[in-house]
């Protein structure tokens, strides 16, 4: 009878033995993984930016007189030399202008002439009235004439050096007004000149906003109507808004590769030539993104296949047309790199408490919400079928790789794929199945 409990008893726990050991086994199936070699590789690292493709030099022609524009021999598109005519506005209303002022001058020229002929006859009253005074002092102090006729002679000469200092004011007033008038003349004469709009560079009409007939407005203080724009299309230039977050990674001189929509598939070569100090400043709102402008040089080496014969001096380019550029930041050249999927982030842990047995993953599964962890870089190292959780430093990136500074040695196979495994489900020393990436989201599937 107790042989027979005992036996019951050894198959109750060989039972329970074998079933705890195939619950074991199914919990710690491995995790199917892509892996890849660490390699050295050159990493380029760009910023990326949208913009409008415009020249590089490009005049707006707005008039300093306003009217009807009676002239106008220029088209879009046009080679216009430095000093061509581009436009004429009609002129009467300076003409007349010119004439009043002209009028104007002459009679102040003329007034200056009776001053001057006023203050010569004044002066030469003075000089009888002066005499008359010292001969009757004279006879004065020898008794010969009256008191009263002494102060006669003395109030006329008083009477003269005073109409003579009036006279000399009265030309110096003449002269100013003959100034003033000969000012009045020369502006009104160059505003009549300005009804005369000429090209102040050599370039192509790349916009024309008026036809003939209309009104323009104008004045030498101010900006008036843009009537064209005058532009050397033989340079042009990308002008993009890069992100203040990317901005300073920018410098004068850095190499860019360029993309138009016009010509899908092609990548043309560049230069940055200028950075905003600023920042655009249109609608700066607090959750608007901040940007600066990049100006960019399109090398014409680049696209010197797709220059006109017939047109040499012009660009294929557009003002307006659409451009994406790659500006090169910084290059890395035989640096050890990994994919950027490889490299993720964890809290810094120690592994194995020694003390308590306790792992890592139970502890990361007990402080799963706790925060106090440092956040460091690392991968996972595929090493004898398991994941070993590696820390590593890393440097620039390119969009699909990213060099590593410290932590790995060329050669390891890092763990590449699943993105969820390396983010979220791998912990240091799980078991892993290397397979390929075409078999790795079947096999998951299968799992699940």
């Amino acid at each position: 009878m107790n042989k027979k409990l005992l036996f019951i008893l050894i198959g109750i726990v060989v039972i329970l033995l074998t079933f705890a050991a195939y619950k074991a086994n199914s919990g710690s199936d491995p995790i199917s993984v892509t892996a890849e070699k660490v390699k050295k590789r050159t990493i380029i690292e760009t910023v990326a930016a949208n913009g409008k493709v415009q020249p590089e030099v490009e005049v707006k022609i707005s008039p300093d007189a306003s009217g009807e524009v009676i002239e106008l021999p220029v088209k879009e598109g046009d080679k216009v030399q430095k000093g061509d005519l581009l436009a004429k506005i009609n002129p009467d209303i300076y003409i007349s202008i010119r004439d009043r002022t002209e009028a104007s001058l002459n009679t102040s020229r003329a007034n200056l002439a009776n001053a001057k002929a006023r203050l010569a006859q004044v002066k030469a009253k003075m000089i009888n009235a002066e005499a008359d005074f010292s001969r009757n002092e004279k006879l004065f102090n020898q008794g010969a004439i009256s008191q009263a006729d002494f102060d006669a002679a003395k109030s006329a000469f008083e009477v003269a050096k005073a109409e003579v200092e009036a006279a000399e004011q009265n030309v110096i007033g003449s002269e100013f007004s003959v100034k003033s008038a000969e000012a009045s003349l020369k502006e009104a004469q160059n505003n009549l000149l300005k009804t005369t709009i000429f090209s102040p560079v050599e370039g192509t009409v790349s916009m024309l906003n008026v036809e003939q007939g209309e009104r323009v407005v104008g004045t030498s203080q101010m900006a008036g109507t843009e009537m064209m724009r005058i532009a050397d299309l033989s340079t042009m230039e990308a002008n993009v808004e890069v992100n203040e977050n990317d901005i300073v990674k920018v410098n004068l001189g850095d190499k860019v590769e360029i993309e138009v929509d016009a010509y899908l598939g092609r990548k043309f070569k560049g230069i940055v030539m200028e950075m905003a100090n600023s920042a655009n400043r249109e609608g700066m709102n607090v959750d608007q993104v901040t940007t600066f402008d990049v100006k960019i040089r399109i090398l014409r080496e680049s696209y010197e296949d797709l220059v006109s014969k017939e047109n040499p001096h012009l660009s294929p380019f557009r003002p307006g047309m659409t451009a994406t550029v790659e500006i090169q930041t910084e290059i890395a050249y035989d640096v050890l790199t990994v994919p950027i999927q490889t490299v993720t982030t964890r809290e810094d842990s120690a592994g194995v408490d020694e003390k308590s047995g306790v792992t890592e993953k139970d502890r990361e599964a007990e402080n799963r919400e706790e925060k106090d962890e440092e956040i460091v870089e690392c991968v996972f190292v595929l090493k004898d079928d398991s994941a070993k959780k590696v820390e590593v430093k890393t440097g620039i990136q390119d969009s699909k790789h990213i060099e590593i500074l410290s932590g790995l040695e060329e050669g390891q196979e890092v763990i590449s794929g699943p993105y969820s495994a390396i983010s979220k489900e791998l912990i240091d020393g799980d078991l892993v199945e290397k397979t390929e990436k075409k078999d790795l989201f079947k096999k998951r599937r299968k799992r699940q």
